[in-house]
């Protein structure tokens, strides 16, 4: 795998950055996009446009092809069993919020749990704290270990017969920890409870196989996965889409609409009201077909080495502290330095064409249980190499020298 040709499918790097090559560290808030995937969305505006499933001239038949291409494309990609178990949302944070407000509505009473874990993006806890408001759930923690994990025994001790569904993510965004997710469902399903897994950071990192894990909902976001915003997935079980509302109302989810009622389209149309991000799904076909021509098991591969490395000179690196130590973890290298601020650490950075994120990276309770207000967060993709995370330890050192730190 010649990771410099695979860097070269990105236009993004052919650009400075304040007189510097780019070395980008920020993938798991957002990944950069591959040419194919950008032409696409070009082509299909000036070549192909129509809206999908509702005309039946030839662009729009067309169109509609392509869209539901996609769909099968994903599907094979994460080992689903059913096409229609596939549903396109605006992204991740839309897919999780379709799981709780659908579920909420028909499984969820006072006084009625909903486990999660201290390691959560606020977009899997904020949807389950509307319902907290609005009927009177409660929201339990399973707590991380001194390595930022958490682990089977942490989801267990929580659990209780008022645990409804349990919420978890696969690849945490701050620690890199790698969840237990198929033990973890299978302990939830041997007490009769759902799992919906939060996979931002699982999907463009981890080979994935939805009937392995057993789970059932699986959130993905696709501009973590070199592909277009505006976009996500919804991964659910039959039985679930078959069995919970819709979550909206509008053209393109009914069967039929009469004055005295209504009856709902089919799976998976009926949680895609509305016109579709058409363009961003066509386009996000080209990315699976990137990610499979590279294969995930190559990109696994890659990014432990580069986890491994990073880790490695950073510990050597006197001030700098890495949050968490798991023994499965994903290419997230979150770290602090003594007496410099996060923010001041990714502004001095970026001088140096080092991008990296600081903040809590939407994760506030973590940081929270960890007694720090902000982390600096380096985060890799398919386009890193060794010689960035070097870029990055030196542009740290000539932090730490601004602030007069040894």
């Amino acid at each position: 795998m010649n990771i410099s040709n695979i860097k070269k499918e990105f236009p993004i790097f052919d650009n400075k950055i304040h007189n510097n090559d780019l070395v980008y560290l920020d993938s798991a808030n957002s990944s950069q996009k591959p040419r194919v995937v950008v032409d696409r969305i070009y082509d299909f505006y000036t070549k192909e446009f129509s809206n999908v499933g509702r005309s039946v001239h030839y662009l729009a038949v067309a169109a509609t092809n392509l869209y539901e291409n996609t769909r099968t494309s994903v599907q094979k990609f994460i080992n689903a069993k059913d096409v229609n178990e596939i549903v396109f949302t605006k992204g991740a944070t839309e897919a999780i919020n379709l799981v709780a407000s659908t579920f909420g509505q028909n499984h969820l009473e006072e006084g009625d749990e909903v486990l999660l874990t201290e390691l959560e993006h606020h977009s899997n806890y904020v949807p389950w704290h509307y319902l907290r408001k609005s009927k009177g759930i409660k929201i339990e923690f399973a707590e991380i270990n001194e390595d930022g994990e958490v682990t089977l025994e942490s989801i267990e001790k929580k659990i209780t017969p008022k645990t409804k569904i349990i919420g978890v993510t696969h690849l945490s965004n701050v620690t890199g920890a790698i969840l237990p997710i198929k033990e973890i469902v299978q302990l939830a399903h041997s007490k009769n409870i759902p799992v919906l897994v939060d996979g931002c950071q699982g999907a463009p990192h981890l080979k994935l196989d939805m009937q392995d894990l057993d789970c059932d909902f699986y959130a993905i976001s696709c501009h973590k996965m070199y592909g277009p915003t505006g976009l996500g997935i919804l991964y659910a079980k039959k039985k679930w889409l078959e069995e919970l509302p819709p979550y909206q109302g509008g053209g393109g989810m009914i069967g039929e609409v009469k004055k005295e009622g209504i009856t709902y389209g089919d799976l998976p149309n009926k949680y895609e009201a509305g016109t579709m991000a058409t363009a961003q799904v066509i386009a996000f076909d080209e990315s699976i077909k990137f990610l499979n021509k590279i294969g995930m098991d190559n990109i696994v591969k890659h990014e432990k080495e580069l986890i491994e490395y990073g880790q490695e000179i950073l510990r050597k690196n006197n001030s700098v502290k890495l949050i968490g130590n798991p023994k499965k973890k994903g290419s997230v290298l979150s770290f602090t330095i003594d007496g410099i601020h996060p923010h001041d650490i990714a502004t001095i950075l970026d001088e140096d064409g080092v991008a990296i994120r600081a903040g809590h990276h939407c994760c506030q309770i973590l940081h929270d249980k960890l007694d720090i207000v902000a982390s600096a967060r380096a985060s890799l993709g398919i386009y890193n190499t060794k010689d960035d995370l070097d870029k990055l330890n030196s542009s740290i050192n000539k932090c730490k020298k601004i602030f007069e730190l040894k």
